[in-house]
Order: structure tokens, then sequence, then C-alpha cells
């Protein structure tokens, strides 16, 4: 799968209805994030059961706000839209697989 981009148009649709989500809150100006960017799409290629979304902390706040968003990047898993672990700061390739936990 590809990363998709999560707005508060398409929340409901590619976030809350979806089985199991990782979603990974960032901005542009985040070097961490932008440094798990590419590790989250490397990963997200391989995921079957996970949907993989990328919100943008400036362009989306109230997204940020509703999941208590402070500091970035912030990797939020949820299942049948409900939280079951967050993941705040860079992390590599094999933490992620092991958090997303597929």
């Amino acid at each position: 799968m590809e990363v998709i981009t999560g707005t508060s148009d398409n929340f409901d649709e590619e976030v809350l209805k979806a089985e199991r989500v990782i979603i990974d809150f960032n901005a542009e100006w985040c070097g961490p994030c932008r440094m798990l960017g590419p590790i989250l799409e490397s990963v997200a290629k391989d995921l079957k059961k996970t949907k993989a979304v990328s919100i943008n902390v400036d362009d989306e706040e109230d997204l940020a706000t509703t999941y208590n968003v402070f500091t970035i990047p912030c990797l939020v898993l949820l299942e049948n839209g409900k939280e079951i672990k967050r993941n705040v700061g860079l992390m590599s390739k094999e933490d992620l697989i092991k958090f997303i936990g597929e």
C-alpha cells in the first residue's frame, strides 16, 4: 500500500472506517518528520492489513488536537477507530515494523 495524505475531508473514510491504520502526524519543517516519512513509505509498501496515513499538523490542526498530538513526529496505531498504541519521535524501519506488529 502507499501512504495516504489524511485530511479532515477524508478522515472518516480513510481512518475511522479502516480496520487498522497507522497515522503519522508530522510537519514539513520538522527534521525528524522528514526522516521518518521515507521509512514509513518503505514499510507501507509491505503492509497487508494496516493502512498508512500521513497528516500534516499545520494543515490539520483540528485532527492533531483531537488526538492530543503535542510533539511530532507522532505515530498513532488505531484498530477499528480506537487508539491501541502511540510513539513520539523518530524510529528505525525495524522498530516501526515491530510497532505496527503486522
